[in-house]
């Protein structure tokens, strides 16, 4: 008996390969945002792709990072015992994790005591009500101390108010200087004075002017968080401009003539324009400023004891415990991260954004 095979599913299958394939193609680009880069040459093997290559591959994204980061930690647990400190010897992987839990189970207890601080006010509060005693019924805050959590949300709400004040700035002032070389003539002097100034020399100034101007500070916005935003905003918006400006300045003249030609208004050829063209060296402006905006954060919050990560550190630091440096080194690795993630967040935003970007 002769068997007849249709040559059509040969074809089906390898159209549906190169599908897939497609597809496999158009995620890697948004897992490597993520950092799931790693997941790609899995997905092909799993698609029918050559496994040799694919594992190759998967040793240089996944297996290369995880040697690296397991040879930090062994150097770091076989050499930290060895150097001593007026706080004891540095703490290794193992102690540092040990704090992270106790942090992390201070933050839950802090919590606890804060459900039951507002379940036995309500309680008051219903009882005296009951009794025809509504004018005696008070509410109050919880006034517990600030947990590990807490710093690093406020943290996290001060630079990015610095850094919106910042981008609200920047980006306007970089256009203006993008497209006109008198405006950037009159500016680049005060840009190049000023970009190199510390956060430590502006934070008295920035601290004298917003307890001289900001005298009744709202509940929602204490002095404290201002005074570091700030100072946030004033050493993290130049690369911002400077990127802006160099984009919008190194645009195609033939795009600026066509607006001439149809006599565009200025806001319409900015929005058409201008923005579309310099938008990936406005996000290379502001990943960078909001790389320079978290440092300049903790160091902030270091100096002006206002709340943070940074006062976290210098807390510890003056606290002088046992547990203390490793609470340090907790607080150092969690910045990294933070400072990390808030990187990719911006690369995320960019590539949604900027169509055609390339890393």
């Amino acid at each position: 008996m002769t068997v007849v095979t249709d040559p059509a599913v040969p074809a089906a299958i390898a159209a549906r390969r190169e599908r897939l394939f497609g597809r496999i193609t158009k995620a890697a680009f948004y897992l490597d945002i993520a950092g799931l880069g790693w997941l790609v040459p899995l997905l092909r093997i799993a698609a029918g792709d050559s496994p040799r290559h694919q594992l190759g591959e998967l040793r240089q994204v996944l297996l290369v990072p995880l040697a690296g980061i397991a040879a930090f930690l062994l150097l770091w647990a076989l050499l930290a015992p060895q150097v001593r400190t007026s706080l004891g010897a540095v703490p290794g992987p193992a102690q540092v994790w040990e704090q992270v839990g106790n942090l992390l189970d201070d933050h839950v207890a802090e919590r606890t005591k804060e459900a039951a601080f507002h379940a036995r006010q309500t309680e008051r509060n219903r009882r005296l009500e009951a009794d025809g005693k509504a004018d005696q019924v008070k509410w109050r805050s919880y006034t517990g101390k600030p947990t590990y959590i807490d710093q690093i949300l406020t943290s996290l709400k001060t630079v990015a108010l610095g850094f919106l004040v910042a981008t609200l700035i920047a980006v306007p002032v970089g256009i203006m200087c993008g497209l006109s070389r008198s405006v950037n003539g009159g500016l680049n002097p005060l840009i190049q004075i000023f970009k190199p100034v510390s956060p430590l020399a502006w934070l008295p100034i920035v601290t004298m002017v917003v307890s001289a101007l900001y005298v009744d500070p709202l509940d929602w916005l204490p002095k404290s968080l201002v005074i570091s935003a700030i100072t946030v905003t004033l050493c993290s918006l130049w690369p911002t401009l400077i990127n802006t400006a160099l984009g919008v300045a190194s645009i195609d003249k033939d795009l600026v003539n066509v607006g001439k030609v149809l006599q565009l208004s200025t806001a319409t050829t900015v929005r058409k324009l201008v923005l579309p063209s310099s938008l990936p060296l406005i996000f290379t402006g502001l990943r960078l400023s909001l790389g320079v905006g978290w440092m300049v954060l903790i160091a902030a919050e270091m100096l002006a004891q206002n709340p943070g990560l940074g006062k976290f550190v210098w807390d510890e630091f003056q606290n002088g415990s046992s547990s203390s440096l490793a609470k340090i080194i907790v607080a150092v690795l969690t910045i990294g991260v933070i400072g990390f993630l808030l990187d990719r967040l911006m690369f995320a935003l960019q590539a949604a954004f900027t169509y055609g970007m390339k890393r």
